[in-house]
């Protein structure tokens, strides 16, 4: 018998990480680094004998004028396993989003926005418009981004690269550059080299507070901060999450000085390296335009906007351009929900 539940923090986080698409956006941490930032948190979850089999952490945000919530889940849900021969009927799917948006009305959720995430190849993808939901205007995460292969040795590693990375990652390791795991006390110099990034390439950077918040939360258990350092200037810096054999490229940095040290290049390895030795598969570098992979090699040499700045760096280091299901929307209101469409649309056409 699956019974809705409101799992406690230790059996939550242990069933994320054992599920086979564990995802650190679904660990507790995240929703505690979201609630310090204006997010409501609350957890549901399927048990069965006692045994978490399916779950979802959900974020709710005021909307303007008290209008209601709107909920946002993130790289969920956790769905319960596939239907068996003896029982195929998967009623455990349908039940979780029942408790899931019987959540989401207790939070006046005028809607609900749903980001999946990348589904491997053998995976079932799920149709969202089976569920009721909607292809959404606007997205939380970025939809497509470059997964790396990081099995095998080093060699083997390094061979499903671009020459041109391969040679800058060589030459990172040169020239007395330190790399390192950052303590408490480095995330300080990260923060640094993040603001002058942000400044730098034009585009938002959390406050500072925000990456220590992360590092308290996160390390050492499922993150690592990566720096590097030359003569006693940081040069770059990578923080990295991982869960099971996944890990993700969150945050990065570089400095403006001594930039033909690549120690981006080197920062970048080490944190697979980190990966790699926690027993990863894969290393999501989280993020690159969201277009085909012949228009982003046609274009990435003459844009620097929005994320096609970082796609000439992510795109050598020979991983597979995937793209997510994408994000998808419920509606709770439909009236509410229209007005803030109509303001979406106004926003983007602006």
């Amino acid at each position: 018998m699956l019974n809705a539940i409101s799992p406690a923090t230790p059996d939550w986080d242990a069933f994320v990480r054992q599920h086979p698409r564990a995802h650190a956006l679904q660990l507790s941490a995240w929703g505690a680094l979201k609630h310090a930032y204006g997010w409501e948190v609350e957890r549901v979850a399927l048990a069965q004998d006692g045994q978490i089999i399916a779950g979802a952490q959900l974020l709710f945000r005021r909307l303007p004028l008290r209008l209601g919530t709107m909920a946002y889940l993130g790289m969920g849900p956790l769905l319960p396993p596939l239907p068996s021969e003896k029982e195929p009927e998967d009623k455990g799917t349908n039940a979780l989003w029942a408790a899931i948006h019987a959540c989401a009305r207790r939070h006046r959720a005028v809607f609900l926005k749903c980001e999946p995430g990348i589904y491997a190849p053998d995976e079932i993808q799920p149709d969202m418009t089976d569920f009721g939901f909607r292809p959404a205007l606007q997205s939380v995460q970025p939809p497509r981004t470059i997964v790396i292969d990081i099995t095998g040795s080093d060699e083997e590693i390094l061979g499903r690269m671009n020459q041109g990375t391969r040679r800058k990652i060589r030459q990172s390791q040169k020239n007395d550059v330190r790399y390192s795991e950052g303590t408490r006390a480095d995330v300080a110099k990260f923060n640094s080299i993040m603001q002058t990034t942000g400044e730098r390439n034009d585009f938002g950077v959390h406050t500072p507070d925000y990456y220590e918040r992360a590092y308290d939360l996160f390390v050492p258990h499922d993150a690592a901060l990566l720096l590097a350092e030359h003569e006693g200037d940081v040069l770059a810096g990578v923080m990295v999450f991982a869960v099971g054999t996944q890990a993700w490229y969150l945050y990065g940095a570089s400095s403006s000085v001594k930039r033909n040290l690549m120690a981006s290049y080197g920062a970048q390895w080490a944190a697979i390296q980190w990966a790699k030795a926690r027993g990863c598969t894969r290393y999501d570098l989280w993020g690159i335009p969201d277009e085909e992979e012949a228009t982003l090699e046609a274009q990435f040499e003459q844009r620097a906007d929005g994320l096609w700045g970082v796609y000439g760096f992510k795109r050598g280091w020979g991983g597979s351009v995937m793209r997510s299901v994408g994000a998808w929307d419920y509606v709770y209101n439909p009236i509410i929900y229209a007005a803030y469409r109509a303001a979406v649309k106004y926003r983007g056409s602006e």
